[in-house]
């Protein structure tokens, strides 16, 4: 993918262009979406060898797991126990308080770009949706993004009052999770649907809209030591809006969005991904990725 010669929105570049950068030299080079699906494919593959081979080294599910025996448990299954089950096991009081802290350092919702393995059907689903909008063969249709809070709240509420997990039964992280690691499972047909959904009504509308871990992983981002950060570089083509997968974190770049006028901006919504798609499609160079810690050192 060549940005300094061409805009490339997601129905304007080749899928496969997008695992490679060129730089201004026009020298080839691995792209940041290479790298995220490495993440995603190793991460995946330790869970499966550990489950085959007895590797014992990250052992459970993508929901609750442990790390060379360490806890460590995704934090809305932690409140979903707590609805249900009005009390809070250590091993998940010690496997959440981890993740918090991996997630405080590295982006909250960095989860959901470089650990989730739906990201990877997200993205195909996102490419086949954007050609056909461009085609005219459907239209383009979104929802408010505050929407997520009210299913978060309503997962939360049914687990209180049934006593179940009942969010489980529909968490397509956990399906694809258990069946890559466990085998087949018929839930996977619900995967296949919200993926046809995405692909011929609404753009990524589970990760947008839906999903209540990536929203937990939402109120972890908004204080998160990564950020990506933007400088006067920035031309405001919104380039950027077109690829990011929750636009509006990027409001902050279009023309006088900049009312402070600061050199360098960081992105404050926790609902970032940490993708790096913007900062892929950049032609002016003018986002990147930034973290506090290196203050620290």
């Amino acid at each position: 993918m060549d940005k300094y010669n061409t805009r490339a929105t997601i129905h304007g570049t080749s899928f496969f262009d997008t695992f490679i950068s060129v730089n201004k030299e026009g020298k080839k080079r691995l792209g940041i979406r290479f790298y995220r699906w490495l993440s995603v494919i190793f991460i995946h593959l330790l869970f499966m060898f550990s489950y085959w081979v007895d590797l014992q080294l990250l052992e459970g599910t993508l929901s609750g797991s442990r790390f060379l025996g360490f806890h460590l448990i995704d934090p809305y299954m932690t409140f979903q126990v707590f609805a249900a089950h009005h009390q809070i096991p250590i091993n998940l009081i010690i496997g959440t308080l981890s993740i918090v802290v991996i997630y405080f350092l590295i982006g909250g919702r960095a989860y959901c770009s470089w650990v989730c393995p739906y990201t990877i059907l997200g993205e195909i689903g996102e490419k086949w949706h954007q050609t056909l909008v461009h085609k005219k063969i459907i239209k383009e249709r979104t929802f408010d993004y505050r929407v997520k809070y009210i299913f978060w709240a309503i997962f939360l509420i049914l687990a209180f009052s049934t006593g179940f997990l009942i969010f489980e039964m529909f968490n397509i992280v956990g399906i694809i999770s258990r069946a890559l690691i466990y085998g087949y499972s018929s839930a996977l047909a619900f995967v296949l649907a919200v993926f046809l959904i995405e692909v011929f009504y609404s753009q990524r509308v589970w990760c947008r809209n839906i999903c209540p871990i990536g929203t937990t992983y939402s109120f972890i981002g908004w204080p998160s030591a990564t950020k990506v950060v933007w400088d006067d570089r920035c031309d405001h083509c919104q380039v950027c809006s077109d690829v990011c997968l929750v636009p509006h974190v990027l409001e902050i770049t279009k023309k006088n969005g900049n009312p402070e006028k600061k050199s360098i901006i960081s992105i404050v919504s926790g609902d970032c991904t940490l993708c790096g798609r913007c900062i892929e499609v950049c032609h002016n160079d003018a986002l990147n990725y930034e973290t506090k810690l290196k203050k620290l050192i």
